[in-house]
């Protein structure tokens, strides 16, 4: 381990030196691009781009200001006075770069450590939609947004948004990708409702951010305002030309930020958590079990857990950035949402949502997810070197994990001597650099995980080239190096063997106007492992091809859009043999009151081989068709269905205080893989039902029980049906109620009976007393498992880093079956209870 940790480092090393060599600077001036230019003749029915005024075209000169106004959001301070001031916005959602509903001004002024920001939204203020929600949850009150770019690569951006009170939204926004408001941004922030609408004021720290400034720099800059009640308007001050796919290149320029104060900055977060598990446990012999007798189990309280930790942050340069910890604080506030997990043949992808993780997140990311930061899972110390040098950005994390070595008392008592309380060592190092004037890069992504014996190594290369302003081509090649235990369905075992893999992605997009189209392909060897990633199916290649088609918008009409796409895909495996056919097609309204309504059909194909689910018939006995000893049931060793659905989506917002969306679909022949859905709904397939009954007469009790009571797997087609839906509802400016549902049922064909039939009920309620106080309850029902989880949480967070939560989770069984015996049991029974205090506190400290 520690000669891949220094191979990681010195290669990180060599590499920032070689691509650190000085290369040419974004000039003074931006560069000529389509809104700089006169109008053209359009082409293929664009429109001519706009002749933008000189305050637009040319770079905004920041003024500095001399001394810095008090944030409070009322904009009376005479500072003030000194600030540019931007106005004259454009609609570019729904109109088309049309007047505002509303006017908008934007104020802007700096000085040696801060950047200063204001809005000025005209309005009616009885009409505004101001709540005070949680960070990064503003989105469906009216707000205002900033783009910086403050490296000026049109790549990627730092994005700022806030609603009528000064509630914030942060994160980063990359070209060509989804916005990623997982990182938090220490700044100041208020806003109020005025006589003549609302007003916010914000102060962000340069020390907050990475970027380069002084004499002849320049950063990007995008400002936007959002009025819901206007069919979602959306206001800029530049406009965005729809035959453009890049918002980063159509970005304003800012100019004259000099003079800033070139502090390294240390961040230091210790945090404490105090918690105390309850658990139940049985209290009867395995004996007394196996004789049928019911086994209540009883509440164990675990002793209170006292885990303290430390995270830091040091930044070395402006653009460079070293994060570590020592036995950090990754315990989740609150647990993953309940997703369908009946009937799944792969892993549910949750999302990352532990900070130390999430900050410089983007860095790692790729078009291949190689990269999952939650395979991680308890690290004892971690470390991570991030940051951007002229046009190379790099990132290097290193960790030492306990989790894969942390077993319970329970599960030592079977697991492998060797690995009780060992540590898995993990490695990921990312290089990219940009090439071309736009946002086109080259890549490289290296991963090292291993395990005592067990091992992952992954290399290889991505890149993303920018062919005009409206079509992109990504592409990413990794290699895999692994030692693990492999299963082998030609020998009927699963051996501890080195075996390499492949994985490939290609992506060409067109983004157009009105038509647009991608065409992609990705493909998985057999053996294709990533331990730091998230991997799915294996022995794969995907081939897709989306075409769709957006209408011109009418934003005074009643139907505002429509849009229709056509989907097609495939997927068959490395020997050339067909897995999956389906052809999508869709078609979406949009109308006044962000109003939508859409209908789709989808018919396809999907085959399944035996091999996929356990040993082949070559590695079982001749006959075993006969003995029904075969991993599939009966002489066939695939199944297929052809299958085909329809369904429809909606959603509006009626009111200010209310919204809602709803998804349902039906199909016919979806396949049901016979896994079974607990023991609510045991397997229903011929030979299982078939085996059901011959155990229930007896047939199965001698010694050598008749084929009938073997029952292998039997995949087979059925009716599915799936719901989903949800309403918000919004009484007070402080309270936010949210109810979900979520219903999937599939019922087959040759039995006529139910595979399983899962509903999951969600009630989330939060009460903000202030911006930074809250109280939140969250109650889950499950019926598949009979489940209910109650989650309630006090929480005290003033800023990223400094929190107080005081949480109870709470997890029952209604009717359920008993955890020991597998009894069903009526009424509630408790299975655990945690309480637990989780404190934090940031110290900041600026040098010189």
């Amino acid at each position: 381990m520690k000669k891949a940790f220094l191979f990681l480092i010195t290669l990180t090393l060599s590499s920032v030196a070689a691509f650190g060599q000085p290369s040419a600077a974004p000039s003074a001036t931006p560069s000529s691009s389509p809104k700089d230019e006169a109008p053209a003749k359009p082409a293929g029915g664009a429109k001519p781009a706009l002749v933008l005024p000189p305050e637009k075209a040319q770079p905004v000169k920041m003024p500095k200001f001399d001394k810095p106004p008090v944030i409070d959001g009322k904009l009376d301070d005479e500072v003030w006075k000194q600030a540019k001031v931007l106005k004259d916005f454009y609609q570019v959602q729904p109109g088309d770069n049309i007047a505002p509903s509303k006017p908008t001004e934007v104020l802007l002024g700096y000085d040696s450590k801060f950047l200063y920001v204001a809005f000025h939204c005209y309005d009616e203020p009885d009409k505004v939609r101001a709540n005070i929600p949680k960070r990064d949850n503003i989105f469906d009150d009216d707000y205002v947004g900033i783009l910086f770019d403050t490296f000026n690569d049109h790549r990627k951006a730092y994005e700022f948004d806030f609603n009528p009170l000064g509630v914030q939204a942060d994160g980063i926004w990359t070209d060509g990708q989804n916005e990623d408001f997982n990182p938090d941004i220490v700044m100041e922030s208020k806003g109020m409702l005025t006589s003549d609408g609302w007003t916010v004021e914000a102060a962000i720290p340069f020390k907050s951010l990475r970027y380069v400034a002084g004499k002849d720099k320049l950063w990007g800059a995008h400002f936007w305002r959002r009025i819901k009640r206007f069919n979602n308007e959306l206001d800029m001050w530049m406009p965005l030309n729809r035959d453009i796919s890049s918002w980063l290149a159509q970005e304003g320029h800012l100019s004259g930020l000099e003079g800033i104060s070139a502090e390294r900055t240390l961040e230091l977060i210790p945090s404490l958590t105090l918690s105390e598990t309850g658990k139940r446990r049985a209290t009867l012999s395995s004996a007394q079990l196996a004789a049928g007798m019911l086994d209540p189990g009883r509440m164990v309280n675990d002793p209170i857990k006292f885990d303290p930790g430390l995270t830091g942050k040091y930044t070395i340069t402006p653009n460079v950035t070293l994060d570590f910890a020592i036995n950090p604080d990754f315990a989740q506030v609150e647990s993953d949402q309940l997703v369908v997990t009946a009937n799944q043949r792969f892993p549910i992808f949750f999302a990352e949502k532990r900070p130390f993780f999430l900050e410089g997140i983007d860095i790692f990311q790729t078009q291949i997810a190689a990269v999952h930061t939650r395979a991680i899972i308890d690290p004892d110390f971690a470390v991570k070197l991030t940051g951007k040098v002229d046009r190379n950005t790099f990132g290097l994390l290193l960790a030492s994990d306990n989790g894969p070595g942390n077993f319970s008392a329970e599960e030592r008592l079977t697991a492998n001597p060797r690995l009780i309380g060992k540590n898995a060592s993990v490695g990921i190092l990312r290089l990219k650099r940009d090439i071309g004037k736009k946002d086109s890069f080259i890549g490289l992504l290296a991963t090292y995980d291993r395990f005592v014996d067990r091992y992952n190594e992954l290399g290889g290369f991505d890149t993303r080239l920018r062919v005009n302003k409206q079509t992109t081509f990504t592409a990413q090649v990794l290699a895999t190096h692994t030692r693990r235990q492999f299963f082998f369905p030609d020998e009927g075992g699963t051996f501890d063997r080195k075996k390499n893999g492949f994985i490939y992605a290609l992506d060409y997009n067109k983004d157009g106007r009105h038509f647009g189209y991608d065409l992609s392909a990705v493909g998985r060897t057999l053996y294709y492992r990533a331990d730091v990633g998230f991997n799915r199916r294996t022995n794969t290649n995907n081939l897709n091809g989306f075409f769709r088609y957006n209408s011109e918008p009418k934003p005074k009409a009643r139907l505002i859009s429509w849009r229709v796409y056509d989907d097609i895909s495939t997927n068959f495996d490395w020997q050339g043999r067909s897995q999956v056919f389906n052809n999508e097609s869709q078609m979406q309204f949009s109308f006044r009151r962000q109003t939508y309504l859409g209908v789709g059909y989808d018919q396809g194909y999907e085959r399944v081989f035996e091999r996929e689910f356990g040993p082949t018939r070559k590695a079982a006995a001749a006959n075993c068709a006969l003995t029904n000893t075969c991993t599939f049931w009966g002489a066939d060793d695939e199944r297929s269905a052809y299958r085909k659905g329809l369904y429809m989506f909606a959603g509006s917002t009626p009111m200010k205080k209310v919204d809602f969306n709803m998804f349902i679909n039906r199909g016919a022949g979806s396949l049901d893989f016979d896994f079974g859905a607990g023991p609510r709904f045991p397997r229903v397939s011929i030979p299982a039902v078939a085996a059901r009954n011959a155990r229930a007469t007896g047939l199965c009790n001698g010694p050598v029980p008749p084929p009938v009571c073997n029952a292998p797997q039997d995949p087979g087609p059925g009716a599915f049906l799936h719901f989903d839906g949800s309403v918000n509802y919004r009484p007070s400016t402080p309270l936010n109620i949210s109810l979900s549902f979520t219903k999937e049922r599939l019922r087959r064909y040759d039995t006529g009976l139910l595979a399983f039939d899962e509903n999951i009920v969600s009630l989330r309620s939060t009460y903000q007393f202030t911006r930074f106080i809250f109280a939140r309850g969250r109650i889950d029902f499950d019926s598949l498992a009979s489940n209910v989880k109650g989650q309630f949480l006090f929480g005290w967070t003033p800023n990223p880093g400094t929190a107080m939560y005081i949480g109870y989770n709470d997890d029952l069984s209604r009717n359920g079956f008993n955890p020991f015996s597998g009894q069903l049991e009526p009424g509630f029974r408790r299975n655990g209870r945690t309480f637990f205090i989780k404190m934090s506190y940031l110290f900041r400290k600026s040098f010189g």
